[in-house]
């Protein structure tokens, strides 16, 4: 990689961008976080103590008027300006990382890559879930065929929030593309294509549970594969008791693990992956097990050792994508992919049908 490493101006200090993104370019080599989009003056300060050196701009129009002095733009803001400020930035000829979802609808997605495409520009949807340390270990085992040919793959990202927090999250504004369905629908749909491949038909149910919430926050979605897998995709805010996270039944044997990485509470605490020698590791009491035949609650099959799990992977990929030509991580064709069976899960909960693709 080239001794001078990529500046990088991250619109967008809330969540996505202060706890996941700001911490994995500043500790990724070849990258330097550059600067920081915010107009709210408490993100600013919180940007300036946890970067002393970064540089703070308060409106993307700001930021993009530097175009010359960065090298990437990551788009962390709320998902209804994903589109504008990714196809803002692209024109201004800066390579671009945008979080999930990319966008609105599938259209809108491949409209951005071929303005990508045409301008010869790295465009990247940050799926960090991809790198959660469970779905890695999955995929090892598929890989080695340890549970046969998979007929389901159930996959569960449950949490118990029974009060609404409010913000364009659980807005009932269809612009602001809030809801669970697009959010953490946007994990576990991209983890079962990647495993699994293309799908032909999408059923969905997306309920409002709580008071006062004004967009689903329990959804189901059930996927047939072409390859003959179904996926069965839970995401919800109403669990009062909490499922395993993957239950994955083959011919030969099943995987089920529950919790969740652990990557996303150590950057809440504000642990960093350069200063952390176990990143991403799990003790063994969280292991999975793989067998057949009885509950692994009740002990059945061996316990499976968890891969770390490993987010910096994909900032170190897009760096090498930049820097060496490395492959795209995430593809914005990917996303599209993805937002084609959000669209179809949002027809079927919305008219109670199964739709084909």
């Amino acid at each position: 990689m080239s001794a001078t490493p990529l500046r990088v101006g991250l619109i967008g200090y809330g969540l996505a961008g202060s706890v996941f993104h700001a911490p994995l370019i500043a500790t990724t080599e070849g990258l330097t976080l550059d600067t920081v989009v915010t107009s709210n003056p408490e993100r600013q300060k919180q940007a300036r103590t946890e970067h002393p050196d970064v540089r703070v701009a308060a409106t993307p129009d700001e930021l993009l008027a530097r175009a010359d002095d960065l090298d990437l733009v990551v788009i962390a803001s709320p998902n209804k300006t994903h589109v504008p400020l990714a196809t803002a930035a692209l024109k201004a000829g800066l390579p671009v990382v945008v979080d999930k979802p990319i966008a609105g609808t599938a259209a809108e997605a491949r409209e951005l890559a071929a303005l990508a495409e045409e301008r010869s520009l790295l465009l990247s949807v940050f799926q960090n879930r991809r790198w959660d340390n469970d779905f890695l270990t999955l995929r090892r085992l598929l890989a080695e065929g340890e549970l046969g040919d998979v007929w389901r793959f159930e996959s569960r990202f449950e949490r118990w929030r029974p009060q609404t927090k409010g913000g364009w999250r659980e807005s009932g504004d269809p612009t602001e593309i809030g809801g669970l369905l697009y959010d953490l629908g946007s994990h576990v749909v991209d983890q079962a294509l990647v495993l699994f491949g293309p799908v032909t038909q999408v059923y969905a149910e997306a309920v409002v549970r709580r008071t006062g919430a004004e967009t689903d926050d329990d959804t189901f979605i059930a996927l047939t594969h072409a390859n003959g897998v179904r996926s069965h995709l839970y995401a919800s805010a109403t669990t009062a008791q909490l499922g395993p996270r993957f239950r994955v039944l083959g011919s030969k044997a099943g995987y089920v693990k529950y919790g969740l990485d652990p990557q996303e509470a150590a950057l809440r605490e504000g642990r960093r992956p350069d200063t952390t020698a176990d990143w991403g590791a799990e003790p063994e009491s969280l292991w999975g097990r793989v067998g057949s035949g009885e509950s692994p609650l009740t002990g059945g099959g061996r316990a499976e050792p968890t891969l770390p799990g490993d987010y910096p992977a994909y900032y170190a990929a897009v760096a090498g994508a930049l820097l060496d030509g490395g492959p795209n991580p995430v593809t914005a064709l990917e996303a599209a992919s993805a937002l084609d069976v959000l669209e179809a899960a949002a027809r079927s909960a919305r008219d109670a049908v199964v739709v084909k693709l």
